[in-house]
């Protein structure tokens, strides 16, 4: 086989991988132009559905009660699992260093429906006991960020084995303490896994449906579980509506992202090199 016919079945596949995955969403986002109130047949292009999604008071708290709780959730994610993975990266030994690893991958492996049901009654018991917490806003923000935690472990991790440790040794040679290397050398090298962090423990908050179903109270549902209730009676084509809004505001985050990676990456290699021609002259 030629390199030329490996190089059109290479880019056939890749081409065939990407219909596949978002062939639903393009169909998705053109039927939320359809006028008709059968999600599955198209009559004629119409905004009709965007209009009535305005009137929909229900779903549109749904949508602002799920921003909100991914937004905190996400940044409590990326705070807690930054600590965890710089402690578990930088300190080698300690007492409890292996159940603390162990318990931060643990939410990754187990199924949502056992974290949401030990969460459930864990709360249902502190509140009996405590008369606090009620199910509501701040049992589906707890359920989100312990989940959350583990995946902003991972990817900072990740970041942190990436980064050259000998920067931090140079701060600390030329005087720097403890809290200063971290606040000076290594958190501004983290932005861009923080960034990650943020977007995918966003994301994941914001489409959660088990965990949000367990801790959830009454006056208390997310977009997605008001849409999975609303999609057991039939689909609604303002559903496709706010489909489409979702992936047209994630869709600027992901690419706006991506742009702000990549300058930071090109900023620090310019410095880096920078720096090593200063130190040769």
């Amino acid at each position: 086989m030629s390199q030329a016919s490996n190089k059109l079945f290479a880019k056939s596949w890749m081409f065939l991988v990407y219909l596949f995955l978002y062939l639903p969403i393009i169909t998705l986002v053109v039927f939320s132009f359809n006028d008709s109130k059968l999600v599955t047949v198209w009559s004629h292009a119409s905004t009709r559905w965007y209009s009535a999604l305005m009137e929909d008071s229900d779903l549109i708290a749904a949508v602002l009660l799920s921003l909100k709780i991914a937004f905190l959730s996400a940044l409590m994610s990326v705070l807690f699992g930054t600590f965890t993975a710089f402690a578990l990266h930088r300190y080698k030994r300690f007492r409890g260093r292996t159940l603390l690893n162990s318990m931060a991958s643990t939410p990754l492996v187990m199924p949502d429906v056992i974290v949401g049901l030990s969460l459930l009654l864990m709360l249902v018991s502190i509140q009996h006991w405590l008369g606090f917490p009620e199910r509501g806003l701040f049992t589906i923000l707890l359920g989100h960020a312990l989940l959350g935690t583990a995946y902003a472990n991972v990817v900072v991790t990740s970041r942190l084995r990436e980064m050259d440790g000998r920067l931090d040794e140079a701060a600390m040679d030329l005087g720097c303490k403890p809290f200063q290397v971290f606040w000076l050398v290594t958190l501004p090298l983290l932005v861009p896994g923080l960034v990650s962090a943020f977007l995918l423990t966003f994301t994941l908050s914001f489409d959660d449906v088990v965990l949000s179903s367990f801790l959830s109270g009454p006056g208390y549902s997310t977009m997605p579980m008001v849409i999975f209730s609303r999609a057991r009676l039939g689909l609604n084509p303002t559903i496709n509506a706010v489909a489409t809004v979702t992936i047209v505001v994630v869709t600027i985050a992901v690419v706006a992202s991506s742009f702000y990676t990549s300058h930071q990456e090109r900023k620090r290699k310019r410095e880096v090199a920078l720096a090593y021609s200063d130190n040769n002259k």
